[in-house]
């Protein structure tokens, strides 16, 4: 069974040599949150798509701020259960068990800072163009663990890749974030090899070792020796909660906004997550406030607050099956049958009016074709190098990416790195720009 003691660990990624307790009012944990927070990539995310296209005249949520809204749900989350840990726990009084909040809400930042533009088509894009596309043609060039780290290209590994990888000018460690940290955003813990339909694996080829490092100091437990799988660190649970709660209630108020759902469906959605004697008390606030959005909106926290407490008391109940490694599903799958009919209807209703509305849609399709075009020729660039078309491509890269490196895998995952780090807007730009529909200013 893994032990909090373990689990919860200062010690940072790239720094071992140097980890010492600090006695600074900010804990390890929440520098990793500042690091976070002030760098290239997470500022990038205010113009990376959520579900809705990036906005024109009505606001709508944004991978930078959805990921603020997850932090901050997580925080709450997390402090709740450490709460209630140290209830149960008063011998780890002395230990980490306090900052769980505080590792929750920096992973949560972290969550979707391997995402390509364009949403989840861009990982489609990404991972098609290799099974179903032009890049068949390097299969026999590539192993079979690295085969499947294309054809399977996932955001979450993206995400681990891109905090704990080495680019060409950086420092040992990448982002040097705490073990405890880089553990947390690790959703599915295992090789691609395993990734099966589903598209879903925690570390590229590149990246196992990095984790396996990770989990042997944490003594997360490894469920079995070939393909590498591990247990979920326990956090990861409380950072996928806090994803589920918010990018379901956020998206119906989107949905609200852009006017794909009626007030009264929104209304309906988000009181059916309360018995009577709650419905009545919620309504009495609605009716001070006359604005419709704000009443939404109160709708809405409440949700999550109700939300919070469900997966809360689900992980402490479950904590022994979680620090076991048994624990199946996420929280979200175990909180109350009435709240859970109400998530269900909500996860219905956002499928068939807003995941398949024709502004989703579109954006899905131009991104598709945007990452595909792009990925055909700068994969072309780098595997004929030697051509003059492909030397200006290959020129324009920044050079923290190893374009250039000697492998060929290596030099595909430095386009992969090179195109995913990409905003929407970048990447429409170098698009229109390739295929001479814009040119820039003189």
């Amino acid at each position: 069974m893994m032990d909090w003691t373990r689990l919860l660990s200062a010690k940072r990624f790239g720094l071992e040599e140097f980890h010492k307790e600090h006695s600074e009012n900010r804990s390890e944990f929440q520098r990793d949150y500042d690091r976070l927070i002030f760098s290239a990539p997470f500022r990038r995310l205010q113009n990376k798509t959520q579900v809705f296209p990036l906005p024109g005249s009505i606001f709508v949520h944004n991978r930078l701020t959805h990921s603020l809204e997850v932090s901050c749900v997580g925080r709450s989350l997390g402090d709740a259960v450490s709460r209630s840990l140290l209830r149960l726990h008063p011998e780890l009084a002395a230990s980490y068990l306090a900052e769980i909040g505080s590792i929750v809400s920096a992973a949560c930042l972290a969550h979707d800072l391997g995402n390509p533009p364009f949403g989840h088509s861009g990982e489609r894009a990404i991972s098609t163009f290799f099974s179903e596309g032009k890049g068949l043609a390097l299969k026999p060039h590539l192993t079979e663990p690295q085969w499947e780290d294309f054809t399977h290209f996932e955001g979450n590994a993206n995400a681990f890749r891109l905090l704990t990888h080495r680019f060409e000018g950086r420092r040992k460690g990448g982002f040097v974030l705490t073990y405890s940290t880089l553990a947390s955003i690790v959703k599915y813990p295992f090789s691609s090899s395993l990734a099966g339909k589903k598209s879903k694996f925690g570390f590229f080829t590149t990246e196992e070792e990095s984790y396996r490092c990770i989990a042997d100091e944490l003594g997360i437990k490894r469920l079995n020796d070939a393909p590498l799988k591990y247990a979920r660190h326990p956090l990861v649970y409380l950072v996928e909660a806090a994803d589920d709660i918010c990018y379901q209630m956020m998206d119906i108020e989107d949905a609200h906004k852009l006017k794909i759902l009626t007030t009264q469906e929104t209304k309906e959605l988000f009181m059916a997550y309360f018995g009577e004697e709650r419905k009545a008390q919620i309504l009495r606030t609605c009716a001070i406030v006359s604005d419709v959005n704000e009443q939404i909106a109160y709708l809405r926290s409440c949700v999550i607050g109700l939300l919070i407490d469900e997966c809360g008391r689900v992980f402490v109940e479950n904590e022994a099956a979680i620090l076991d490694g048994t624990f199946e599903g996420s929280l979200i799958k175990h909180i109350s049958p009435y709240p859970a009919a109400a998530y269900s209807r909500c996860a219905t209703l956002s499928l068939e009016k807003i995941y398949r509305s024709r502004d989703v849609l579109d954006i899905e399709l131009a991104g598709f074709r945007i990452i595909s075009t792009l990925l055909e020729l700068m994969i072309e660039a780098v595997t004929s190098p030697e051509k003059a078309y492909s030397q200006l491509l290959i020129n324009r890269v920044s050079g923290q990416y190893n374009i250039k490196a000697p492998v060929l895998y290596e030099r595909i995952q430095a386009v992969l790195d090179y195109i995913s780090g990409m905003t929407d807007v970048f990447a429409l730009d170098l698009y229109r720009k390739i295929n001479g529909n814009s040119l820039p200013a003189v």
